[in-house]
């Protein structure tokens, strides 16, 4: 039920094609990061209901509560190394 309020993100294609990748893949520390990066990104907005969805989705799938993926991903940031570009360059990782 889409509420007339509901608004379109500015990022919601592109992160469609990474939510399509996450669904296929394991949950490796850059999947996982990914995943709480974009849980982070959507979390409240008002909108993007698939893409809330596929989130969700990909958590069922690698059998993760939201609060166990964000423990996960402090770890692995905390060791680091995870993302090693900024920018542009860091979407070519998808190609």
């Amino acid at each position: 039920m889409a509420d007339n309020k509901d608004q379109t993100h500015p990022l919601e294609n592109r992160d469609r094609s990474l939510i399509d990748i996450l669904l296929t893949q394991e949950p490796t520390n850059h999947n996982l990061s990914e995943l709480a990066r974009l849980k982070i990104r959507y979390q409240g907005f008002p909108g993007a209901r698939e893409i809330q969805q596929g989130l969700d989705k990909a958590l069922q799938r690698w059998h993760l509560t939201e609060a166990e993926l964000f423990s996960k991903t402090r770890e692995i940031h905390q060791i680091g190394g995870i993302y090693t570009s900024r920018g542009k360059k860091e979407e070519q990782d998808w190609n």
